[in-house]
């Protein structure tokens, strides 16, 4: 492949990277609905003295005299029915308990029992004052239940019920190694229905254990409990717009991989089929995220039943249920993440979590996939063990793939001179046999074959730092490690450079890149010189509104490239001017 050759393919490559990432810029999310905002109203209802009690409208719980759920109690348009002689529990005021852990702090309802905030302690929400907020306004009932039974449309929903709290006043875990229990429990005054969950939290991780118990049914037909998941996380980055442009909810499908879509797009009812892995929501940053139980030897199930989403309505925010399987005798399981999209600490939890959030385009993930992890390792070893900033790792790895990648290029460069030098050549040969296509294949072969030239060996040196360069475009573009991490004139590596001196001098630095590369072809090639007024401006354009993270990298890399192309330049200069001076003594284009 000759050198035009490369850089055709070069622009090809550059422009559907352009246009994959230019949609995203030119056609953002639509204008947010007010009533679709992160202040959705509460579903609950004030009492006289300030307290709260969940809105009815939640979802019905009935008993019937035998103290069994009622199995006549239907779910009809969307609310449980309500049969007669059945009575909720007298009203109680709500309570609050917070669990805190050096990681997070997290606020129960004792009705459900539901949550109703997550704070992550390590982290500073940028759209708020405090830490990161998980739980949008709004959603009052994450993590809690309705328990379907019997053919599936008798339904309990666990929210309409008060649960006592042991320990009362909720827990505090300090010691790096401590894990401790909350365990709630409802009992029903006359001996009829009890409800239990062992919530089970760790110092040292976002994991959140839980056991539960529910009425043993005589003959269950089907019992699942389909456990609520925040409607989407809170905003908690300046770029409210693009935090939003990307929440996803995925499920991982035992059989057919990830799924995942946008949710913004929920517009309809959708289900994601089980068996699950796991299902989540997440933000740019964050996660929420549910999960089997650990193989423990109980007979749990160790897949979800499936996610369920049903869209927005006015006021309301949407709906993510995933179904959890019920034992016969009434036990459920489940794990919950609650905490940052930190890739190794996803890898660890294990069955592909990290891929929640993926890095590149499908068809290129199972290539870029072991770069990533490379890099990210790369960025936390020189961070943790140097002491250096986030800004300085992306300068170090900067250069050192640039010195990485140095015999690739040198190699390629090498290939190149030696197609530049049998170019004419080779128009020897096409002046002599351009009509007889065998006759100019064979002669054309026997001219490479006596000059070692391989025509494809400056190509694969070139291909083969893509996947590389890939993976960096995609995890300095979407990497937590960069969040709100400030780095001269920059306040936060993860967002656009607030003056854009970066994109500007990215734009310089491939201009004299391309200059430079010109000029060592000699002629004026028209090619090179397009590419050389069209390139850097396009480029410039395209990461004006990327992460300055990135921005900064690819400029380290430019600039650590200058030197080797001032080297190819002069390499370049002296292969042409010897011109078809490579022919060997005696070598002469054979007449016919």
């Amino acid at each position: 492949m000759t050198g035009p050759d490369i850089r055709r393919m070069l622009l090809a490559v550059t422009l559907m990277m352009g246009v994959v990432v230019g949609t995203n810029l030119l056609f953002g999310p639509p204008p947010e609905d007010p009533k679709r905002a992160n202040d959705v109203e509460p579903a609950q209802e004030t009492a006289a003295d300030g307290s709260t009690t969940p809105d009815p409208a939640r979802g019905a719980f009935s008993l019937d005299a035998t103290g069994e759920p009622n199995a006549d109690a239907k779910e009809a348009d969307g609310a449980a029915a309500q049969p007669s002689g059945a009575a909720d529990p007298d009203p109680i005021s709500e309570r609050v308990i917070e669990v805190e852990t050096p990681l997070y702090r997290i606020a129960f309802s004792n009705y459900g029992p539901a949550v109703r905030s997550v704070e992550l302690l390590g982290y500073r929400s940028f759209a708020r004052d405090g830490p990161v907020q998980l739980i949008p306004a709004g959603a009052s009932n994450v993590l809690g239940g309705l328990w379907a039974y019997g053919t599936g449309a008798d339904t309990v929903s666990l929210s309409r019920f008060p649960f006592s709290a042991t320990p009362r006043d909720g827990l505090r875990i300090e010691d790096e190694d401590e894990s401790a229990s909350m365990v709630f429990r409802y009992d029903h005054p006359a001996g009829q229905f009890f409800g239990e969950v062992r919530y089970t939290f760790s110092a040292n991780s976002y994991i959140v254990q839980v056991d539960g118990r529910l009425p043993q049914l005589p003959t269950p037909d089907r019992t699942t409990l389909l456990l609520e998941m925040a409607p989407g996380l809170a905003v908690n980055e300046l770029r409210a717009a693009e935090d939003r442009r990307m929440a996803t909810y995925s499920g991982n499908r035992v059989d057919n991989g990830i799924r995942a879509r946008p949710l913004e797009r929920a517009d309809e009812f959708e289900r994601i089929e089980g068996p699950l892995l796991w299902a989540g929501v997440k933000s740019k940053f964050f996660l929420h995220a549910v999960l089997p139980p650990e193989n423990d030897g109980t007979g749990a199930s160790n897949f979800l039943g499936g996610l369920s989403v049903r869209p927005a309505t006015p006021g309301a925010a949407p709906a993510l249920h995933v179904g959890l399987p019920v034992s016969p005798s009434g036990r459920y399981a489940y794990r919950t993440y609650l905490g940052p999209m930190e890739r190794e600490r996803l890898a660890n939890v294990g069955d592909d979590l990290e891929e929640v959030n993926p890095y590149g385009w499908r068809i290129f993930r199972p290539i870029v996939r072991p770069f990533v992890g490379i890099v990210t390792w790369l960025m936390n070893y020189l961070h943790e063990t140097f002491l250096l900033s986030y800004g300085w790792v992306l300068v170090v790895i900067g250069v050192l793939i640039r010195i990485l990648m140095w015999p690739l290029y040198q190699r390629s460069m090498r290939s190149q001179v030696k197609n530049m030098a049998v170019a004419p050549l080779l128009q020897e040969l096409k002046e002599k046999y351009g009509e007889d296509r065998e006759r100019m294949q064979r002669e054309t072969l026997k001219l490479y074959k006596e000059h070692g030239v391989n025509p494809l060996a400056g190509c694969l040196p070139m291909l083969l730092p893509w996947p590389v360069l890939i993976a960096l475009f995609f995890v300095f573009q979407n990497t937590i490690q960069l969040r709100g991490e400030a780095f001269m004139w920059l306040p936060d590596l993860s967002a656009p450079d607030p003056y854009y001196v970066l994109p500007l001098f990215l734009g310089a630095s491939m201009f004299l890149l391309q200059m430079i590369s010109m000029k060592a072809a000699g002629a004026v090639n028209p090619q090179m010189k397009v590419m050389m007024y069209v390139l850097p401006p396009f480029m410039t354009i395209m990461f004006w509104n990327f992460a300055s993270g990135l921005n900064l990298y690819y400029s380290i890399v430019n600039v650590a490239t200058i030197p080797q192309q001032v080297l190819i330049a002069k390499q370049r200069k002296k292969a042409m001017a010897s011109g078809p001076g490579m022919r060997k003594p005696g070598s002469r284009v054979e007449s016919g």
